[in-house]
Formats: C-alpha cells, sequence, structure tokens
C-alpha cells in the first residue's frame, strides 16, 4: 500500500469532522476520494446526549487504540541496521575518498564521508570487497550512524512539509488536519513521506492526537455529533480491519526475521563485508629477448584460473572512529617473461596458495568535521590514504589491467605501517599525506624509520575539484630502499620498468598527476602521467622514468550498473639511466656491460573491457589487454590478453 498514510490520514480527517462545525467544513469532495462516504459529514443531532456522545467517543477511541496494539504497521523496509548488511567495503577507496558513484560530485567530498570509506587493499593483493560502483562501493559516513530517532515535529501549516504538493491527491485532507486540528507531525527534516508505509508507532501517534482533538471538540461542542456519526466513524475503522490484518502478518515475518539476525549477527558492533574475485585469462604465444639479446619462448600462455578473495571487519568504535581488519586469500599469477607489462590487477597469490594473511589493521578517526586520519601496522600506503581521481578505478569492478588502475607511481611505498592523514581544506580543496615503513615490526632490521632493510615512504597529494565534473589530483613521493634487499633497486611499482638497478639502495623521488572529466553522465575522459628521478645514495648519476595513460570510461553502458572502458597509454620506461657502469639496467640486459643508456624500444599499452552487471552482488567483466614492444624492446613479441573477471560482493 504505497499511499497508505495518505488513505488512513484522509480517515482520520472524516472522523474529526464529526466535531467540525457545519461552517468550516470543506467541501466532501476535497476530503474523501470515495463519494460514498459523504455520510460520514452529517451533523444534527439536537437532542443528543452530550455525554453519552462523549462516553460513546472515549469508548470508540479505546477500541481503536487496542487494534493499534495488536495490530502492527508494516514498514516496507527493514530497520538501517539490518538492511546495512548489503553493504561493503571498497578497499581502493581512500581514508577520505569520495563517493564512487558516477555522478557524485567532487565539491560534496569531505572528510566526513572520507573515515568511513577505508581501505583493505594490500601492495601484493589488489582486489577488494566493494559492491558494484553504481551504489556506493563502501558504507558512508551516514551509514555508520545510528537510525535518527527524534521524535517527529508538529507542524501547523502544510506547507511546511516539503514533500506534499498542492496537486497530491490527498493535499486538502492532510491541509485540514494540519491546519483545522493541529494533530499532523512531520519528520524532523520537514517531511511528510506520504508514500511510505506507516509504523505502528506513526500511526498510533496521528490516531490518538486526532481523537484527543475529537474528544475535546465533543466536549465543549455535545450538541455537534449523533449516534449515527460515531457509526460511521465506527464503520471506517472496520474497513481497515482486512487491511491491518495483512500488515500485521508482513510485520510479524520482519521482526522473525530481525530477531533471527540480531540473535545471529556477528557483533553488534564489527560488520563484516566480503569480496571474490574469480579471473580465467591466457595470452598469445610469443617471444623476448631474455638476456644478452637472446630471445626465448614465454613458457606460461596456457589458460588458467585466479581467485583472490578478501574480507573485511569494520569496527565503529563511536561515531568518529572506527577500526579496519582485512584477511587476504588467493592463488594464480599469470607470470611470463615481462610479467610487469602484462600482469592483471586482481593477481593476488599468496603463499602457499590461499593461505589467510593480514593485508589491513587500520585505525581511523574523525576530528571536526574536516580532518581524519589513519594509523596502522599494515595498509598504510598511497593507495589507501590517497584519493583517486579516476571513480572507476577498482581491481574488482575497473579495469583488467594492474596498469590500468592508477598511476604507477601510487604504488611506490608497499603495504606497512604508518600515520596519514586526509584534510578537507576548502570544499573544492584537500590534502592528503601518509608516511609509511614496511618492516616496522622488526627491531633489528627495520623498525619505524626503516632501519638497515626497511622501505621508507612519505607522500603528499592535493587533490582539486574546480567545477563539479572535474577531478583532479597532484601528487609527490619520496621514497628510500636499502640495499641488499630481495627487491633492492626497484622502484616498488610493479609495473613496467620497476627494476632501476641491481643490488644497490634506491632513493626517489617521484612526481604525478591525473584529471578526470565528466563529461556527461555515460562519459568520462581522463588520463595521468608520472616521473620518477632515481639515484644510488652517494654514488653519481640518476635514473629516469616516464608513463602516462588516457581513457575513456562509459558508466552504465547499455544499462544501468555496467562501465565500459578504453586504456591506451605506456608503461614506466626508463628514459634516462647513467648511473656508474655496471648498474645501468638497460645495458646490463643487451650486453651485460650495464653502461648508461636508455630503453631501445617503447612499449605500448592498448586495453578494453566491459562490465556487466548480473546482479547486485555479481558482475562479469570481459576484457582485452594488447602490449606492444613489451620490456619496451622492438624485438618482443606482441603480446594479447584475453580475460573474464567475475566479481561477488557479499
Amino acid at each position: 500500500m504505497s499511499n497508505s498514510r495518505h488513505w488512513v490520514y484522509v480517515s482520520l480527517l472524516l472522523a474529526s469532522t464529526l466535531a467540525t462545525p457545519a461552517a468550516a467544513q470543506a467541501p466532501d469532495s476535497e476530503m474523501m476520494p470515495n463519494s460514498e462516504s459523504s455520510s460520514a459529514v452529517t451533523l444534527a443531532s439536537d437532542t443528543t446526549d452530550s455525554s453519552e456522545v462523549v462516553r460513546e467517543a472515549k469508548a470508540l477511541r479505546k477500541e481503536v487504540q487496542v487494534q493499534v496494539d495488536e495490530v502492527k504497521i508494516a514498514p516496507k523496509e527493514l530497520p538501517d541496521t539490518v538492511a546495512e548488511s548489503a553493504v561493503s567495503v571498497s578497499s581502493r577507496e581512500s581514508l577520505a575518498s569520495v563517493d564512487r558513484k558516477f555522478e557524485t560530485n567532487s565539491d560534496a567530498t569531505t572528510a566526513v564521508g572520507a573515515i568511513a570509506k577505508p581501505d583493505t587493499s594490500s601492495q601484493t593483493a589488489q582486489a577488494e570487497p566493494a559492491i558494484s560502483p553504481h551504489e556506493p562501493v563502501s558504507p558512508g559516513w551516514d551509514d555508520l550512524q545510528e537510525t535518527d530517532t527524534s521524535s517527529m515535529g508538529q507542524v501547523t501549516n502544510v506547507t511546511q512539509l516539503q514533500d506534499v504538493q498542492p496537486t497530491d491527491w490527498a493535499y486538502e485532507a492532510l491541509r485540514s488536519l494540519v491546519e483545522r486540528y493541529g494533530c499532523i507531525a512531520g519528520y524532523p527534516d520537514g517531511t511528510f513521506r506520504g508514500n511510505r508505509a506507516l509504523t505502528r508507532y506513526e500511526f498510533a501517534a496521528g490516531l490518538s492526537a486526532c481523537l484527543q482533538q475529537i474528544e475535546r471538540l465533543i466536549a465543549n461542542r455535545g450538541d455537534l455529533a449523533s449516534q449515527d456519526d460515531l457509526k460511521t466513524l465506527q464503520r471506517l475503522v472496520d474497513e481497515f480491519s482486512s487491511e491491518l490484518v495483512i500488515l500485521k502478518t508482513r510485520v510479524d515475518t520482519l521482526e522473525g526475521r530481525t530477531a533471527f539476525l540480531e540473535d545471529h549477527q556477528f557483533s553488534t558492533t564489527t560488520k563484516l563485508f566480503g569480496q571474490v574475485v574469480m579471473g580465467v585469462q591466457g595470452r598469445t604465444d610469443n617471444e623476448a629477448p631474455f638476456f644478452l639479446g637472446f630471445k626465448v619462448r614465454d613458457p606460461e600462455t596456457n589458460i588458467n584460473v585466479i581467485t583472490n578473495t578478501q574480507l573485511s571487519l569494520l569496527t565503529q568504535f563511536n561515531r568518529r572512529s572506527i577500526l579496519l581488519t582485512g584477511i587476504q586469500a588467493g592463488s594464480g599469477f599469470t607470470g611470463g617473461l615481462n610479467p610487469s607489462f602484462t600482469r592483471l590487477g586482481y593477481e593476488g597469490a599468496t603463499f602457499p596458495d590461499n593461505s589467510l594473511v593480514l593485508s589491513d589493521l587500520t585505525y581511523r578517526h574523525l576530528i571536526g568535521n574536516k580532518f581524519a586520519f589513519i594509523v596502522g601496522t599494515t595498509g598504510v600506503n598511497p593507495v589507501n590514504v590517497f584519493r583517486g581521481a579516476n571513480r572507476v578505478e577498482s581491481v574488482g569492478f575497473g579495469p583488467i589491467s594492474a596498469f590500468a588502475q592508477r598511476n604507477p607511481i601510487i604504488n611506490i611505498g608497499g603495504n606497512g605501517g604508518g600515520a596519514g592523514f586526509d584534510w578537507q581544506i576548502s570544499p573544492r580543496i584537500s590534502l592528503q599525506a601518509v608516511y609509511s615503513a614496511d618492516l616496522t615490526d622488526d627491531p633489528s632490521n627495520g623498525g619505524l624509520f626503516g632501519g638497515n632493510r626497511g622501505r621508507t615512504t612519505a607522500g603528499v597529494q592535493l587533490a582539486l575539484a574546480p567545477i563539479n565534473r572535474i577531478d583532479i589530483a597532484l601528487n609527490y613521493i619520496n621514497s628510500y630502499a636499502p640495499g641488499g634487499r630481495f627487491d633492492s633497486g626497484t622502484l616498488g611499482t610493479g609495473i613496467g620498468d620497476d627494476l632501476l638497478t641491481v643490488n644497490a639502495p634506491l632513493k626517489t623521488d617521484a612526481f604525478g598527476g591525473t584529471i578526470s572529466w565528466r563529461i556527461t553522465r555515460g562519459f568520462t575522459i581522463g588520463g595521468w602521467a608520472g616521473y620518477t628521478n632515481s639515484w644510488i645514495p652517494g654514488r653519481s648519476g640518476n635514473v629516469e622514468t616516464i608513463n602516462w595513460m588516457a581513457f575513456l570510461n562509459f558508466p552504465d553502458l547499455l544499462g544501468r550498473g555496467n562501465l565500459g572502458g578504453i586504456y591506451v597509454g605506456q608503461p614506466p620506461k626508463i628514459m634516462s639511466s647513467n648511473l656508474p657502469v655496471g648498474f645501468n639496467i638497460p645495458d646490463l640486459l643487451a650486453t651485460g656491460n650495464g653502461n648508461p643508456g636508455e630503453q631501445p624500444g617503447t612499449a605500448t599499452h592498448v586495453e578494453a573491457f566491459y562490465r556487466f552487471r548480473v546482479t547486485d552482488n555479481i558482475s562479469i567483466t570481459p576484457g582485452v589487454v594488447v602490449v606492444f614492444q613489451p620490456g619496451h624492446n622492438p624485438e618482443s613479441d606482441t603480446v594479447t590478453i584475453g580475460a573474464v573477471r567475475t566479481t561477488f560482493t557479499f
């Protein structure tokens, strides 16, 4: 009964007219859509005993109250605390990231929503538990708050109800009840919500208020109603009895479900979210130079299956603080001769296969309404703290490849512990910063400040929204990786030319920028560029890399919740390397000498994908990736990758 509130209040209006002076009555047609009930407005009985009428009215009121007590009016939905179970946490969402609905305005982004949009990704496991991007992919600040239980406010004029228009069929009925009898209340936000079902409390409150007003009017003007009028009112109550019985059954069922969920809930303060990504992929046979110019055949081109599962436990201590715990398990990989050029975004194998690892343990707190901070032992890095300018960025729901997820320089920093913050400076400007170290638990080799073997990273990002449809992010990252590590000499991006030198410590300054312009609701154009400058402390020379990407996104393509995308770019490429002889990777791989130089070719990445929303919790994304000159080597065969990704959220 979508108009149940209107119907019930129309009947209340009829009841109240029993005590209304004839001169004050509106025409019958304005009060009831059914002219058959017009007899209810008959007001004649000079001989009626007023005390008897009052007694009859009180008895009728008690009878109605008994029925209200016995019959529960069903709401259309479960309470928020029950219905929120389908909401999931997006691991790519930053500490204060925007709501990644495609049409969420950037200028509305604040740190308030950010603290409730945590990230559960890790550097080795990029997949995240998230709902489809057409819905809020992580719980917003309002989702974490208790339902507003403040009482409805009394209104004295129907114009105070913002969602009631003169064209509504029950407008006159509501106007009469509000302005003549003062027994109608609105919600605290100034709305009436006439198209939603009543709760038993709302029905009882409205009915009781109007009946009490009737009693007062009858007591003061005992000659205004007759026995026939009271019988008419009784008839109206009886006419709703069958509907109330139906509603009682619905509410009993909902209350039973609610009680079951409350009895079996995991925790009163912790919510469990999950995502499972399954991919079937393969690539064409190819050959590429391996070392000293010798070409070898790619041994890992067979079609295989990759799985990545993440569970997120979101614990809310109070209205401003949350603890995020992420657990991940995965298996499968793509490998190959140039894995950093062909890696897919949802690869996240744990060793041994499908073993559980802690991917995130962070505490997030909101101070005021514009500043939020994050601190944790794992999961603190630029990926998790910086806001993403490309709103479809997600390994479960966005592009297929790892390179197309985001500007690779943001991957620098691993998945260690540290701290960060997000500051909403103004409605269109925000600032994020982060510091992390990857061996914080090792007092001999690492520690909070890196020690002898720990990689440390510090970064800052300025996010701008000059107009509602444009997002801009400017990044700077400084990183230091000591020698003697298994990954010494790498940038830590995992994309393109990630290995810059061999067995040596490396310091890096990285600069990047991303822009995204939502031209229409169904079309977004954007791109990014990144530059890194790295050097070996205490030695001469440096290594420079450049990467870029241009993309087109098509939200809701051929259906709500779907997404199409085309991405074209250059993976990180060594443009110049003039470190001491023996430390320069391009020449070291080509001749074994390691003389200064640059890569001999330029790789180009072309990707197209289409995400199809099967249900609210299942999506399927076929995609194709073509890499020309992988390894930035013109002697490498072109590689074509085909993949079908299926994402389940719960």
